[in-house]
């Protein structure tokens, strides 16, 4: 059978482009060896942020009398918490399963590969393989857990961030390795309903290290007096599994220390590896570079009729970068003219407690890009909203160029703070200055006018500081 698009992988990126394809008039058929959705739906973004959620709640509980409520002491129900996730992770593949339909895009059961002559190639689980035709293809098979040299992931005792998300106890004591988003995101989850954490980072600053650094530093401090042990600028030596509980041999790379620290399990969170093995490249010469499809802003690869997005490209390994690529490829098929995504206006979340939120320059990019600064900024210790709802910790940061006022980048910790960020990402696109956001009415009283107020604080009419 023929189509006019293909798409290997239904994650954020394919079934986002099989949809857009389908609403331009295109025949599409869409691959998935596993669930609709995805990594993102399924093991990622979505029941991750299910299982926050079932932690944020137990800490309100916890914490019921600071509201001026009286409660029973509570206990986190882990097994029901794994249950919640993945029951919100089924329901939005079974979404994704209905919008397929809608949209009346085929989805093939099995691994794709491509073959010469615009072909792929479909493999079941029952090892039948058939062959379709297209005129053009989507590679947008994601990426998973990336694994390091000296720390194996074994799945039971090395684990990746499938397996924390459905380990069938909860463990007493937890080494997380990394502490990006996915590190500090579960480092939290774990923490807050008991276990004993401690957050290894190979880079120095402190946790969530490619942020802007004032906000690493508040993320940091805030997790410490949690009761987080985070050990940054530290490396990890090696694992001994051959015992009852793991032994973890850390190196601070300053001062060249040993520690070894015992746990359950590791949790190995050191960013991801782009699915590119196996899929035929090789054999149509595609380019790739370390793993990564080489692709032009289309989203074209050097071989015609071929094009790639999301997680297997050089661009943000984030979901909604992988969406907007896909639209954007998409679009370019059918002929039209879409703008070329600007990778320095998209928006990175990290959904712990307080949430991380950003776009943009941090200030020292910004610096070493030769601007000269005005930087505003405004803490939630300030907010009327904050004092009344009781999340105070974190600030606003905004970073203009002082000469034209242009937002330069936006750096935020706090409650609700990616719900936030979606404003400085439209106010960047539309290149509002300063002066223009200071005028801006924010309501009273939001979080939201902390933005408002920071903004004002880098030109010295701050109002509530």
């Amino acid at each position: 059978m023929a189509y006019d698009l293909i798409v290997i992988g239904s994650g954020p990126g394919g079934y986002v482009a099989a949809i857009r394809a389908s609403q331009l008039g295109m025949k599409v058929a869409i691959v998935e060896r596993e669930n609709l959705g995805g990594i993102c739906l399924n093991w990622g973004c979505i029941p991750t942020k299910a299982l926050l959620k079932s932690a944020q709640v137990f800490e309100y509980i916890q914490h019921a009398e600071d509201y001026g409520i009286k409660v029973g002491q509570p206990k986190a129900d882990f097994p029901g918490m794994i249950s919640r996730s993945r029951g919100v992770a089924d329901g939005m593949s079974k979404g994704v399963s209905f919008l397929m339909r809608k949209n009346k895009i085929e989805v093939l059961e099995g691994s794709g590969k491509l073959i010469r002559g615009k072909k792929v190639e479909v493999t079941a689980s029952s090892g039948k393989a058939t062959v379709y035709d297209a005129e053009h293809i989507i590679i947008a098979t994601g990426a998973r857990a990336r694994a390091l040299p000296n720390l194996p992931i074994d799945g039971e005792k090395v684990i990746g961030y499938r397996e924390a998300m459905t380990l069938p106890k909860q463990p007493k004591r937890m080494v997380v390795v990394g502490a990006g988003a996915i590190g500090v995101e579960f480092a939290y989850f774990y923490h807050s309903i008991g276990t004993e954490v401690t957050v290894v980072e190979f880079l120095p600053g402190g946790l969530v290290p490619r942020e802007d650094a004032e906000v690493s530093k508040e993320l940091t401090k805030i997790y410490k007096k949690k009761g987080i042990n985070v050990l940054a600028n530290t490396s990890v030596e090696s694992v001994d599994t051959s015992g009852k509980t793991l032994k973890v041999t850390t190196k601070d790379r300053k001062t060249g220390k040993e520690e070894v620290i015992e746990c359950d399990v590791v949790l190995s969170a050191a960013g991801v590896a782009p699915n590119t093995e196996n899929i035929g490249l090789e054999d149509l010469g595609i380019k790739t570079d370390r793993g990564l499809i080489e692709t032009d802003e289309m989203y074209r690869t050097n071989v015609p009729g071929i094009y790639a997005i999301g997680d297997v490209t050089k661009g943000q390994a984030l979901a909604h970068v992988a969406s907007a690529e896909g639209i954007t490829c998409v679009e370019a098929i059918a002929g039209h003219h879409p703008e070329p995504i600007d990778y320095n206006n998209i928006p990175g979340c990290t959904y712990c407690v307080p949430e991380v939120a950003s776009v943009g320059y941090t200030e020292e990019a910004a610096k070493a890009a030769g601007y000269e600064l005005k930087i505003g900024k405004f803490p939630f210790s300030a907010s009327g909203k904050a004092s009344a709802a009781g999340v105070k910790e974190g600030f606003v940061k905004l970073i203009f160029d002082a000469k034209y006022g242009e937002l330069l980048g936006a750096h935020m910790i706090g409650a609700n703070v990616t719900e936030m960020i979606a404003e400085i990402v439209a106010i960047r696109k539309l290149e509002t200055t300063g002066h223009e956001l200071i005028k801006t009415v924010h309501p009273h009283p939001t979080m939201s006018e902390a933005v408002m107020e920071a903004a004002a604080a880098a030109y010295g009419e701050v109002i509530h500081l």
